[in-house]
Order: structure tokens, then sequence, then C-alpha cells
């Protein structure tokens, strides 16, 4: 992790929303999705704010030994965002402690704010994740 790594450090990232990306897309098993509004979905929502703060701090980490994954989310949802629509997120870092690095994020469909909150991340050692990863999986299936 580079020392370079620190508050106030910025990204935007511009997404145009699909027609798979809507609330009956998202966990297609359950009848009541399928049934709703073909509008952006909050769980597609969320992993658009974690993936555009990924991309903030992904130049200042020994890509891809280090690696960060999402620890905390807090965001809001809005607004309905139609599919066709471009989502622009803007994010910020606002605080680094030893691996975990918090930010500030907030989006925009060019027609209202969708969505703002915080949001934090932490830097791992991707080997030693997929280690303990092994074995969990290991101890979930007796072995």
């Amino acid at each position: 992790m580079s020392p370079e790594l620190k508050a106030g450090l910025r990204g935007q990232f511009r997404y145009t929303v699909p027609a798979n990306k809507t609330v009956p897309h998202l966990y297609p098993e359950l009848a009541e999705f399928r049934e709703m509004p073909e509008v952006f979905a909050t769980g597609f929502l969320v992993g658009l704010m974690e993936g555009a703060c990924q991309l903030v701090i992904k130049p200042y980490l020994d890509w891809p030994r280090e690696q960060s994954v999402g620890t905390h989310v807090d965001f809001s949802h809005l607004a309905a965002t139609p599919p066709g629509l471009t989502v622009t997120v803007e994010s910020e870092v606002i605080a680094v402690d030893g691996r975990k690095v918090t930010f500030r994020a907030r989006a925009h469909d060019g027609h209202d704010l969708i969505s703002e909150g915080t949001h934090e991340r932490m830097v791992i050692d991707a080997a030693r994740f997929a280690q303990r990863l092994q074995g969990k999986r290991a101890a979930a299936a007796g072995g």
C-alpha cells in the first residue's frame, strides 16, 4: 500500500444502466422482484458505488497482490433511475486508518441525486485472503 493513499483522493465513474441491472433481474428466483418496476436496483447501485470507490484506491495498491474488500456500506437510494440513463458516481477518500479506507460517495443520474453515503474498504493481501477462504470451504465441506 502506497503512503500516498490518503484522505482527499477523488474519483468519478460513469455507468449507463442496462435493462439487466433493474429490480426484476436482481435475484430472479424471487417472484416479488420479477414483478417490480424496471428501475436500477438498489443491490446493483450499491455494487456500483463500491466499485467506484475501489477504483479510486487501486493505483495506490500493489495490484493484484493487494486488493480491497468492502466491509461497510451506508448508502441511501433516493430516486428511481430507468435503464438508459447514465449514473455518475463521485467518490472521495475521507480517512485512512491502517488498512481501513473510508469513503464518501454520491451518485447522480443526470436528473436526480440518486444516492449518497459512506463506505469502508479493507486492503487485503489477496493470497492470504484466498488461503483463509480455502480453509473456510474445507471446514464447510467437513474436511
